[in-house]
């Protein structure tokens, strides 16, 4: 059945709000259930291609829906889902691909209610998005509990470069480290012989590749190998294929082993192409472009790879002198930005030169709504053709005394001290939520874990002034599993408590049940009451977290009600457990204890905030520790781990 939604607006709100410009909205799959391994296909109706766009982003929003109780997990696994366009002619070509987290309900992040924004953006396949097309997401799971909502922004206006033709070159599934002639890879990733259609004046390869599954030696997921491209036999552009930053997820934290280091992808987060420039390839030329992969030989099961190779002509820049104000990192709201909000301090965002000359300086204007009106500020440096850059402003007091939510707006004023070429993309705006408020002075609280890295603990702090970087109080080179408390005085400001662990996992995390837990508060001077900290998570932080804070007199500090929280300790446990209910108003409830498979193997009445609870006829697991209200109204959770 064919599906168009085709609505004009005149700011088009994705992460934010974009510049003017009109937008159209194409609807392909709308929330539909991944309830099976495989395919689900949808016809939809593009615009007829009779307009220009400047960009066209295409958005899949990820939520869960409650599987039948017989299901043993929901929404509890790593999968790849790709995106694909298959047009009425032509191949059928990967848009774009994710992995799904470990995103089990009992944890903070995602309640049945959760939805994920997976932004992309395809300008760069125009031709293949016109008229009637098939859009396919393909679901490698075989558990459930997911949903998928599709939509493209189409967003009138002129692009940085005209697409003149795109060729899928490989697209492919291989086994890796089986030399065999029908498995080996390179016999799949094959030399191939294009020609650069006329008036090309520059060539890309978009090369996305994974590694998924496991063999001896943990490769693909678990083992960090390379390719090299190769353009008429020449070797160029050597990349690992391999991400090491899984700790830093912005989906933090998930219910699986999100932090460890994988074959190019994360759970929960996008798979980022590579992008390879193949110089010297113009209009009419014929040229040989093959991608080699690092020999090895496997043992044991196969892991393998899935490539997907697209190479992209592009005409001559259709403007001069032009910036992009792409996105507003903070203050926003956005999920993807999630490790920096609740913010305060110096904006920042992201700007891109869609123009063929070099960007020198950039003026902006900037201001919150409602507050004491528009800033400018002026950056200054080098920003080539097709560059991006994070640009940080002057600190912007508006943000100091706020509470609740509110807009931010930017614009780009100047580009090298005049106009630029394209009005339609300068603006961008989002909504955001206040930072937190502290007294002058606090104390900050750290038990730290059994970990160590060269003999101390993995785990540091400080906290930094935002207006000029400086490090104004830090606790480092710690003892394991030893408490310390340090006393913070300040002056009114703009500050961030930066909390950093060496070894990625935190200060407790399930699966490294030797460590130990150890904890982090900041508290009042004159009440253990802790301060709730945002990203935080009971300890399970992989690399870190930054709290983002401002700093008033006393009488000034606005003391938001605090959320509800559940702690369990000693975590990982033995013969009892200790569980602690912050901010709950209605302390009479039950304490149930579920298994792995939701089974409610312990309950046990509570009219207290602090309760003790004997496991010891437990076996060794993992479990869930669940608080319901009198009246069923307020649940909160918490993981724990029985090891004996």
């Amino acid at each position: 059945m064919k599906k168009i939604l085709l609505a004009v607006f005149s700011l088009l709100a994705i992460n934010a709000m974009a510049a003017p410009g009109d937008t159209t909205w194409v609807q392909a799959h709308n929330d539909i259930w991944m309830d099976h391994n495989g395919a689900f296909d949808t016809t939809v109706e593009f615009p007829d291609g009779s307009k220009s766009y400047r960009k066209i982003m295409m958005i899949f929003t990820l939520g869960k829906y409650q599987c039948p109780v017989s299901a043993q997990y929901c929404g509890d696994w790593d999968y790849t889902v790709s995106l694909h366009i298959r047009p009425k002619t032509g191949d059928t070509m990967e848009l774009a691909r994710f992995i799904t987290p470990y995103a089990n309900v009992s944890y903070a992040r995602f309640p049945w209610t959760w939805k994920e924004r997976y932004e992309f953006d395809v300008t760069d396949f125009y031709n293949e998005l016109k008229d009637s097309g098939t859009v396919r997401i393909s679901y490698s799971g075989y558990s459930w509990g997911f949903t998928g909502n599709v939509k493209f922004a189409m967003i009138e206006g002129t692009p940085p470069r005209n697409v003149l033709g795109v060729t899928k070159a490989w697209g492919t599934s291989s086994r890796f480290g089986d030399t065999s002639a029908a498995q080996f890879i390179e016999n799949k990733i094959d030399t191939k012989s294009l020609t650069a259609p006329a008036n090309t004046q520059s060539a890309e390869l978009m090369f996305t590749v994974s590694g998924h599954g496991s063999d001896n030696n943990g490769c693909c997921e678990f083992s960090k190998k390379y390719y090299e491209v190769k353009l008429n036999g020449n070797k160029f552009d050597k990349t690992e294929m391999w991400r090491d930053d899984c700790g830093l997820n912005h989906l933090y934290p998930q219910s699986g082993t999100w932090i460890y280091e994988r074959g190019n992808w994360c759970p929960g987060d996008i798979v980022f192409p590579n992008f390879h420039k193949l110089s010297g390839v113009t209009g009419g030329n014929t040229f040989d472009l093959d991608v080699d992969f690092e020999y090895y030989i496997g043992s044991g099961s196969w892991g393998s790879y899935i490539v997907q190779g697209n190479v992209f002509y592009y005409g001559g820049f259709n403007k001069t002198l032009d910036a992009s104000l792409d996105d507003i990192i903070a203050p926003s709201d956005h999920e993807k930005h999630y490790r920096y909000n609740p913010y305060t301090g110096r904006p920042m965002v992201e700007v891109q030169n869609t123009g063929s000359t070099t960007i020198t300086s950039i003026k902006f204007k900037y201001e919150m709504v409602g507050g004491s009106g528009q800033k400018e500020y002026i950056w200054n440096g080098s920003l080539a053709p097709l560059e991006k850059a994070t640009v940080k402003f002057d600190p912007l007091l508006d943000l100091r005394t706020i509470t609740g939510t509110h807009e931010f707006n930017v614009e780009i004023a100047e580009v090298n001290g005049k106009a630029d070429d394209d009005a339609t993309n300068n603006k961008f705006s989002s909504s955001f939520t206040a930072a937190k408020q502290l007294p002058t002075t606090f104390v900050v609280e750290m038990f730290t874990n059994a970990s160590v890295s060269a003999g101390v603990s993995e785990t540091s702090w400080k906290i930094v002034d935002q207006y000029n970087d400086n490090v104004l109080a830090k606790r480092e080179n710690c003892a394991p599993n030893t408490t310390y408390r340090d006393t913070v005085s300040l002056t009114v400001g703009v500050f961030k408590l930066v909390v950093e662990d060496a070894g990625c996992d935190g200060l407790s995390w399930w699966a490294n049940s030797s460590a130990g837990s150890g904890y982090l508060k900041v508290v009042r001077t004159n009440s253990p009451l802790p301060y709730q900290l945002d990203g935080y998570f009971s300890g399970d932080f992989g690399c870190g977290f930054t709290q983002y804070f401002n700093v008033l007199w006393p009488n000034e500090v606005q003391d938001v009600t605090k959320s509800p929280v559940i702690a369990v300790y000693p975590n990982p446990a033995q013969n009892t457990i200790k569980v602690s209910l912050d901010g709950v108003n209605d302390l009479s409830g039950q304490l149930q204890l579920k298994d792995m498979m939701g089974r409610t193997v312990l309950q046990q009445h509570v009219e207290e905030a602090a309760t003790e609870i004997n496991i010891s006829a437990m076996p060794n697991g993992v479990y869930t520790v669940v608080y319901v209200n009198s009246t069923g109204t307020e649940k909160l959770q918490a993981r724990v781990v029985v090891a004996r």
